[in-house]
């Protein structure tokens, strides 16, 4: 993709992603549902927290294309180099999990991630802004330009301390409130929420092998 008109796609998906954070943080508080908005407010959401990620994804994917377009190359390196790092570690494994995760528990049993009181409160646009465009822009970025990745090692790491932080910020909610964020948690014994947490981890792990996966197949075949 020429570099202006990858500067204009992530000013553009910079742009969408804002746009969807202000519309769920401006959800009108007297239309939330008390059960679902207590502590932490939407920010205790995966979903949320993702949507805010991609924002801070593509508002410095747009600074490295700026920097790349007035030839300010050295500034562009170090941005790149964040750029690819978050793209990699984060942006796509999370978006991923999102949007698979979310579908197929609501597929099975929508009251689990999604109460039907929400539906009243949050447009059926936003929801699939949340839970399902996530996965097609992340794709879409993978085709636009290609991504450099860090080692296994380092990636995986930095990745399953981003988990543990936020399964932390879940357990210190429910210790505060004895309620937890998605009522799938109450289902579990403490052994069970622990395998659980331990195989969603798994499961971003391949989501992070597939991305690099899918981002070096496809430059390898553009390359030629």
């Amino acid at each position: 993709m020429e570099i202006s008109t990858l500067t204009m796609y992530h000013c553009l998906a910079f742009v969408w992603y804002c746009f969807v954070v202000y519309s769920i943080a401006h959800v009108r508080t007297e239309e939330r549902p008390s059960e679902v908005f207590l502590y932490g407010g939407q920010w205790k959401y995966l979903t949320v927290l993702n949507l805010i990620l991609q924002a801070v994804f593509y508002g410095v994917s747009f600074l490295a294309d700026v920097l790349r377009l007035i030839k300010k190359l050295r500034c562009a390196k170090c941005v790149i180099s964040s750029r690819d790092l978050l793209f990699s570690v984060l942006a796509f494994p999370v978006s991923t999990f999102v949007c698979i995760s979310f579908w197929t528990l609501y597929a099975y049993n929508r009251e689990l991630v999604y109460p039907k009181s929400l539906d009243g409160v949050i447009p059926l646009w936003l929801n699939h802004a949340m839970h399902t465009a996530v996965l097609p822009f992340a794709v879409l970025e993978i085709l636009a330009t290609p991504h450099r990745y860090p080692a296994k090692k380092r990636g995986v790491i930095l990745l399953g301390f981003v988990a543990f932080l936020y399964i932390s910020w879940v357990l210190w909610i429910y210790s505060v409130t004895g309620e937890w964020v998605y009522p799938l948690f109450a289902l579990f014994s403490p052994a069970g929420l622990a395998a659980f947490f331990a195989g969603s981890l798994v499961v971003i792990i391949s989501f992070y092998n597939f991305g690099e996966f899918l981002n070096r197949m496809i430059w390898e075949f553009l390359s030629y």
